[in-house]
């Protein structure tokens, strides 16, 4: 099959190559794992520097490695032990880290990993929804315990995670106040946002208190959160570790976990216009080298197509 291969952690995302790889074990493989026909697939910009891309759980090398790990596509084998999917079955889904990943042909993931997708979304917005969407709700209700009539403080509002922290926020009742460059102003107002703050121009200690903030930014802007958010609030960030701490509050640095229900719930958002995804460019397989590679900075997610979307 053809498959996106990475060798050397050091060239980043221009050390990509366009390569044949062995396709996955279709009789049997692991336990509880299926063979997917990958339709499209995201990409993470910074992926190529997780440890996980590199090496497996006991720390051995693991390279040629397969990058990629939002997927839409089509069951195509199960593995011994597999329930609750069928062969020929539209899915999407969130693969393992230590694994090869979905900037292929087909992809080998464990079935607990993926969520029906009905025929009425597409391939390519099914893909868009996997890595921003948990990472959205995970960050905003499984950490950040977000309540009707909140307030929250959703840094980069109009990138592609925040985007869907800000949508999902406004739905639950939580009253948003998105952050951002001034050019982003107007689309983190279209995707939800009640006020805008533009992190070069305006004082972000301005906003007064919030319950909780979900930033994707870290350094500065964490520390300076922090000090917005009311006493016993939440600061959620996933760009790392920080020191940043809220008054008689938390700080939760977190990673995404795959989670079919919450896959479910985001998928029938989006088929009721609930959420809207933010893609900036859908790519064949063949170019995908290029696409993740863009001479500017890309405006919403990079979609790799990798099989005929039309079915």
């Amino acid at each position: 099959m053809k498959a996106i291969v990475v060798t050397e952690q050091a060239a980043g995302t221009a050390g990509m190559k366009l390569m044949e790889r062995p396709e996955p074990q279709r009789s049997g493989g692991s336990i509880g794992d299926v063979v997917v026909q990958v339709r499209a697939s995201g990409f993470t910009r910074d992926e190529l520097s997780w440890p996980s891309t590199w090496i497996d759980r006991l720390g051995r090398d693991r390279t040629p490695s397969i990058p990629g790990h939002e997927l839409a596509g089509v069951v195509v084998a199960l593995g011994y032990g597999t329930t609750g999917l069928s062969v020929g079955q539209r899915v999407v889904g969130l693969t393992d880290w230590t694994r090869d990943g979905t900037l292929a042909e087909y992809v080998a993931v464990e079935a607990r990993n993926l969520a029906p997708l009905r025929a009425d979304v597409d391939f390519a917005e099914g893909a868009a929804l996997v890595m921003p969407g948990l990472t959205a709700w995970q960050g905003l209700f499984d950490h950040g315990r977000l309540r009707t009539g909140q307030s929250v403080l959703v840094h980069g509002a109009a990138g592609v995670v925040g985007s869907m922290a800000t949508q999902l926020a406004r739905e639950a009742g939580a009253y948003v106040i998105g952050t951002g460059r001034a050019a982003g102003r107007q689309m983190a107002l279209d995707f939800g946002a009640h006020e805008f703050v533009d992190l070069d121009h305006d004082a972000l200690e301005d906003v007064g208190a919030v319950d909780l903030v979900f930033d994707v930014l870290g350094g500065d802007i964490a520390k300076r959160s922090a000090g917005v958010i009311r006493a016993g609030g939440t600061l959620v960030t996933i760009a790392g570790p920080t020191e940043a701490r809220p008054v008689g509050g938390l700080t939760i640095d977190f990673v995404v976990v795959p989670d079919r229900v919450q896959l479910s719930e985001l998928v029938q958002r989006f088929r009721d216009g609930r959420l809207r995804t933010s893609i900036g460019k859908v790519a064949d397989l063949v170019d995908a080298v290029a696409a993740l590679n863009p001479t500017e900075r890309p405006k919403g997610k990079t979609i790799i197509r990798v099989k005929g979307m039309s079915s």
